[in-house]
């Protein structure tokens, strides 16, 4: 998956959860799901829970919050 892919599944709109990051369609933040990752949930166990997030949009979470971490790491050196 390509940095283009992230915009197919987060998107930032101001009018959804002050505007933090949310899968598409969802008011699923990044970091909610980032923080099931985190605590041993898997793809398949958030999919079960929330029928909207599959695979495809676990992983455009985890590519953009390493997108994240790369411009933080970038701009600190």
């Amino acid at each position: 998956m390509d940095t283009a892919a992230i915009t197919a599944y987060i998107e930032l709109n101001p009018q959804v959860r002050f505007g933090k990051p949310v899968v598409k369609g969802t008011r699923t933040t990044v970091a909610e799901v980032l923080e099931m990752l985190a605590n041993g949930m898997s793809a398949a166990d958030i999919a079960e829970d929330f029928p909207a997030i599959g695979a495809a949009q676990v992983r455009a979470c985890l590519l953009y919050a390493a997108y994240k971490e790369s411009i933080v790491l970038l701009a600190a050196a």
